[in-house]
């Protein structure tokens, strides 16, 4: 009984390894089928085009064309004096009108750039008059010590 109870559990196991190998292929093929729906679900797929009204062509050259006009002073100002900041300031205004917006990215950093100049103005004054009060004070130290020492000569010079 021994021999056919091995037997048949090798039978089984057979059966069951043989079984196993059909549902593997199965699924193979399931897969691949869902692969094949979904590519062609996607190829089915039509990007519409996107409608563009009249006004927004006519903006978008009017942007295309204002970035276009753009000088390398108007993009890049490196003023050296308060003369020149007016004529790039004036300039930069005059092209702005034409724009449908206005685009204050250069006119704010020639004001902080312009502020920045009056504090260091500022700094540089103060510490003039500054520098100024010290050397008067130096002066009249001096002064006084030169008073002292004449005192102290001629108070020797009596004392002889």
């Amino acid at each position: 009984e021994e021999d056919l109870l091995n037997d048949v559990c090798r039978e089984v196991v057979e059966k069951w390894s043989e079984s196993q190998i059909v549902d593997a292929k199965e699924k193979k093929e399931d897969e691949i089928q869902a692969i094949a729906s979904m590519m062609e679900k996607q190829a089915r797929i039509v990007v519409k085009p996107k409608e563009v009204s009249q006004e927004e062509k006519q903006r978008k050259a009017a942007l295309l064309a204002q970035y276009a006009n753009v000088t390398d002073e108007e993009e890049y100002p490196f003023p050296d004096s308060d003369e020149q900041d007016g004529s790039i300031a004036t300039a930069v205004n005059i092209g702005s009108e034409k724009s449908l917006f206005r685009n204050t990215n250069v006119e704010d950093v020639l004001n902080a750039r312009k502020l920045e100049r009056e504090l260091l103005r500022d700094e540089f004054q103060k510490k003039k008059e500054q520098d100024k009060l010290q050397r008067e004070k130096d002066k009249l130290a001096k002064q006084e010590r030169k008073e002292k020492e004449k005192k102290r000569t001629q108070k020797g010079e009596r004392k002889r």
